[in-house]
């Protein structure tokens, strides 16, 4: 058995559906909506590569190694973009949370918030998670200020870590969570989605 079995995630008109092929359609109108591909410090797919995309995290959950989710509205099944349990590690009960992107005119509302706090709830509740990570690009200023604001601590910088789409060398700051962090970082993130927090 997987330690992470096909479910879905939904509160707040959110819902997270395990990612198919299906979605291709939705998560390339959701990567044209800024044409997020074009930022450097993203992994975003252009449109003509999602189909590939799909297929990769598909492969990489057979293999154990990523869970990844459509990200969707729940009443209309539109899809707002995507986000993915990867580096998963059964042995230590740890996992990160990443590969996540929406169209922009999702970026700064709730969805984001309602998604991770779906994700950590599911790793931490159900699936008895020690440790819930992120990564993101040094100069990904934006997703660094977001995943503080979920309640993780900065765990450190990995120089020369990863390669960019351009081809330069990134290095990836390192965040987590533990779980007995986690009832106070829950007890934040819905009292910002209750306020009606942007941020």
């Amino acid at each position: 058995m997987a330690f992470v079995e096909p479910v879905t995630l939904a509160a707040r008109g959110i819902a997270l559906v395990p990612l198919a092929a299906g979605h291709a359609d939705g998560l390339r109108a959701a990567a044209s909506d800024g044409e997020l591909w074009r930022l450097r410090v993203t992994s975003v797919p252009e449109p003509q590569d999602v189909e590939a995309y799909i297929a990769t995290a598909l492969q990489m959950r057979e293999a154990g190694s990523r869970f990844p989710f459509a990200v969707t509205d729940e009443a209309t099944g539109v899809v707002l973009g995507t986000t993915s349990y990867h580096d998963i590690l059964p042995a230590v009960q740890r996992l990160e949370i990443g590969y996540t992107f929406y169209g922009r005119r999702w970026q700064r509302t709730h969805v984001n918030k309602v998604s991770k706090l779906l994700l950590m709830a599911h790793a931490f509740d159900t699936l008895g998670c020690q440790v819930v990570g992120w990564r993101t690009d040094n100069f990904n200023y934006a997703s660094q200020q977001a995943i503080e604001r979920l309640g993780a601590k900065k765990d450190g910088v990995l120089r020369g870590h990863a390669l960019r789409r351009d081809g330069t060398i990134r290095d990836t700051v390192m965040y987590s969570l533990r779980a007995g962090e986690w009832p106070e970082a829950r007890a934040q993130l819905l009292d910002r989605l209750d306020r009606g927090d942007r941020a």
